[in-house]
């Protein structure tokens, strides 16, 4: 193997071998995997069928049905034990497939989530996941990669990786390569680590359990599903039902004893009401409506890698992005040089003067040596194109001091080494860092910086270049020590993406803000701000003047402005400090290892996908797959979609477990037939479960979910209004059945009439609250309009099912049902109907208001 200076880089130090300049082929890589295994570690167990079922024969609902069979089998009743038996098994069936729904989503999303790896791959770059990693695969190493295998390294420049997920050792070890008379240790990297400076390349060695991170037994993080303040929520109002219906069922096991004796009896209609109250659905909605948006929205382009992010997206007041390849089109190019006093348009067929030639010479002598930066590719691609000096200098002199961007100096500035030994200096960046590092003041500063002003006006992106000489043994720690000589500027356009202002003009619609965070001119950033449709009036606010502010007055100040110029990526923790400060709900992009801090304190981390490090992404809530704004806006208007649907069939299971649970209860008071037993509760679980979990998840959402302002985060989803409407509208329903109910028997129908009339009416009554329930705005007929498949075959089956049971005989026989006439199934559909009917009429009346309001 080849090995590197320390210092130098791979394009610095001379070509790589060309074995490691192809890297793998695809199909050695390919064989090698099928060899090897993928490069993970052992997982842990996953839930067998046998599990699942364990699982769910522990829930209350599970356990009430067994302990009705067995009563039946006790006191001889065979057929209704075998009944409630397979209904066991169904239900299980189902539940099952529902949980293993969830599973292989949530399952889809963390090999998703898992690290990306930037390898070489038959002679070219590939990004690929890290699971598919093999031994012998050429890993380019940048800031804030986390490593995905152990390798040696090939070629290394200023690389410090943290290595205390192995060692925990705090600060970042130093890698060179072994002929330098260090350790082994400092010539190799290792898997689960994370590059904290510099680049390098690496030869993956082993992978997976054979790691060192295998063998010492340590696993990698996972995504694991979060208890959401939804599920707090719920479980506290599941818990609360449950203790009532346990009440509440003693109580009515009592009476029943008391009233018409019979224990075995009274035994059933306690498990019937706690079965007809207790609200198991809950939870199930509320992992299945999480697993699957969060896989819906990753089908979007955006990873869900914490759940509660979904809560709130559909609460999000401010969405803070970069301008560069989110806004715009990342397709940035070099379209003009200032050099000699004038500026020169460039084009594939233009000849330049030898003073633009220079600056773009040493542009690309400043640029990283294996840039990841739109921009620096743009300067690459401009000095090759028309300077061809450029490539042939920086692929035969050592790159021997890097100074990185900072703070306090605005500019990356690199300092090389011919071949002879000269020291040549090069710097380029923000035009005032590089103006003043010229040390040009006066009327001659004042002249290049209105230049500059001028271009990023025409919303050009604008750096300053300057070159140096170097005699000194040893180079200074300030760059500014460099005798710095004026060259000229290079001006980049990165054109805006053309669906970016109908984008921010939704976004303004639904009450979200949006602010641009770029490190630009402020003139380039109000350019492409006034482009986009973001709001300007507020002017901009720089880096610098950021830095002057209070904290209390940078709150003030980010209630104003919108766009935030020269930025550099620790500050935006600040910024998002300052807004949730001001009470806003904020939504933060970044792409960088300096982001982490922003993206996690921000309450919806947004990390870039395909540009971002492997720290960003880790630190962020969602990762956007295709880097460009629409996709956040989707993901807000689908957030809000899922936030809806789980309102929505919240509502519905309020609502319909009043009229199982009255109907369970009331006829004994009323001295009349038992209306409901275990397997009739059954029966309804059986339309129940379907609408909540399925038609309500697969709604298409409301036609004015970006037409409202964003809900409050601090509102509950069982509010005060919700709660009092559920139950307002199950009640409603419930008194419809009991009015038809109470006429049966007054008419004198026998109790397989009665209870048939009855429970066909709570059918109805149940089809009509889905439907109502589907829109809290819009009536059933307008709904009509909006498809979903899957409604219309629950309820062909619910129909169906609810004839099967009314006239085959068998069925009507353990249903305790008698045949009813057309007449009676029309008094039935109209008393379901006329439950619901009330809330119909608010909706036309409330959409009547709005409409003659707007």
């Amino acid at each position: 193997m080849v090995t590197y200076s320390a210092r130098r880089s791979p394009r610095s130090s001379g070509p790589l071998p060309s074995a490691f300049l192809r890297g793998l082929s695809s199909a050695e890589a390919g064989r090698r995997r099928a060899q090897e295994g993928p490069n993970s570690l052992p997982a842990a167990k996953r839930p067998g069928l046998t599990d699942l079922v364990l699982e769910v024969l522990r829930e209350p609902m599970f356990l009430l049905l067994c302990a009705a069979s067995g009563i039946y089998l006790l006191i001889g009743d065979v057929a209704e034990a075998l009944i409630l038996a397979a209904s066991i098994v169904v239900v299980i069936g189902i539940t099952v497939v529902q949980r293993r729904k969830t599973e292989r989503a949530l399952e889809a999303l963390r090999d998703l989530s898992s690290p990306r790896a930037l390898v070489i791959r038959d002679g070219d770059q590939s990004r690929i996941a890290g699971v598919d990693v093999v031994r012998g695969d050429v890993l380019i190493l940048s800031e804030g990669d986390r490593v995905s295998a152990d390798a040696r390294l090939l070629a290394a420049n200023d690389l410090m990786v943290d290595e205390s997920l192995l060692t925990g050792e705090s600060l970042p070890a130093q890698k060179r390569l072994p002929e330098e008379g260090v350790t082994a240790r400092a010539g190799q990297v290792f898997s689960g680590t994370l590059v904290v400076t510099g680049h390098g390349y690496a030869e993956v060695s082993a992978t997976g359990a054979h790691s060192e991170l295998g063998r010492i037994g340590r696993a990698l993080g996972e995504i694991v599903p979060e208890r959401t303040t939804l599920e707090r929520e719920t479980a506290r109002i599941v818990k609360l039902v449950a203790a009532f219906a346990v009440g509440l069922s003693a109580l009515v096991a009592l009476l029943h004893a008391a009233l018409r004796g019979g224990w075995v009896e009274s035994i059933l209609a306690g498990l019937t009401l706690a079965m007809a109250i207790l609200p198991e659905e809950f939870p199930v909605v509320l992992t299945v409506f999480l697993a699957l948006g969060a896989w819906r929205i990753a089908r979007r382009g955006v990873l869900t890698r914490r759940m509660p992010a979904i809560e709130m997206l559909g609460a999000s007041t401010v969405l803070c992005v970069d301008k560069t390849g989110t806004l715009t089109e990342n397709r940035m190019a070099v379209k003009e040089v200032f050099a000699d006093e004038a500026w020169v348009s460039l084009a594939p067929d233009s000849t330049l003067s030898r003073g633009a030639r220079e600056v773009l010479s040493h542009a690309a002598l400043a640029s990283e040596l294996a840039p990841f930066d739109p921009m620096e590719n743009a300067v690459l691609a401009a000095a090759s194109r028309h300077s061809p000096e450029a490539t042939q200098r920086r692929a035969a002199w050592r790159l021997a001091r890097d100074y990185s961007l900072s703070g306090t100096f605005l500019a990356v500035c690199h300092a090389w080494r011919d071949a002879e030994g000269r020291a040549v200096v090069a710097v380029k960046g923000a035009p005032e860092t590089v103006v003043a590092a010229c040390g040009i003041d006066g009327a001659r500063s004042e002249a290049l910086l209105a230049q500059a002003r001028r271009a990023a006006e025409r919303g050009m992106r604008v750096l300053g270049v300057a070159c140096a000489e170097w005699s000194g043994q040893e180079w200074p720690e300030d760059p500014r020590d460099f005798a710095f000589r004026w060259l000229g500027f290079v001006a980049l356009a990165d054109p805006l993406r053309p669906s970016v202002p109908a984008a921010i003009a939704e976004c303004r619609r639904a009450g979200v803000r949006v602010i641009m965070i770029t490190g630009d001119h402020a003139g380039t950033a109000l350019a492409i701000a006034r482009e986009a449709g973001i709001r300007t009036e507020g002017g901009t606010l720089t880096g610098a003047e950021l830095e002057t502010l209070s904290d209390a007055e940078l709150a003030q100040a980010a209630r104003r402005v919108d766009v935030f110029a020269r930025v550099l990526p620790e500050q935006k923790l600040r910024l998002v400090e300052a807004l949730k400060s001001a009470g806003e709900i904020v939504a933060m992009t970044g792409d960088g290892v300096n982001d982490a801090p922003a993206l996690r304190a921000a309450h919806i981390g947004v990390a870039m996908g395909s540009r971002g490090t492997d720290v960003a992404r880790e630190a962020a809530s969602l990762v956007l797959l295709r880097d460009e704004f629409g996709a956040i806006v989707d993901t807000v208007r689908l957030g809000r979609r899922i936030y809806d649907n789980v309102r929505n069939a919240m509502g519905y299971l309020l609502a319909v477990h009043v009229p199982i649970a009255g109907m369970a209860f009331l006829p004994l008071a009323m001295g009349g037939p038992i209306m409901l037993y275990p397997v009739h509760v059954v029966f309804l679980e059986f339309v129940i479960d379907p609408a909540c979990s399925v038609v309500f998840e697969a709604e298409a959402g409301e036609r004015d979910a970006m037409r409202r302002p964003p809900r409050d985060p601090r509102e509950p989803l069982f509010s005060g209004t919700m709660l009092a409407l559920s139950l307002a509208l199950g009640t409603t329903v419930l008194v419809a059945v009991v009015l038809l109910y109470g006429w049966a028997l007054s008419a004198g129908r026998s109790d397989g009439e009665v209870r048939a009339l009855a429970f066909a009416a709570i059918v109805f009554g149940n089809l009509a609250l889905i439907f109502a329930n589907r829109s809290r705005s819009r009536t059933i007929l307008e709904t009509l309009a909006r498809p979903n498949p899957m409604l219309w075959w629950m309820t062909i089956g619910a129909l169906a099912a609810l004839a099967l049971t009314l006239y085959v005989p068998p069925a009507a026989a353990v249903f305790r049902f008698a045949p009813l006439g057309a007449g009676d199934l029309g008094l039935a559909l109209g008393a379901g109907i006329a439950g619901i009917l009330w809330i119909e009429a608010w909706k036309l009346y409330a959409g009547t208001r709005r409409s003659r309001a707007g």
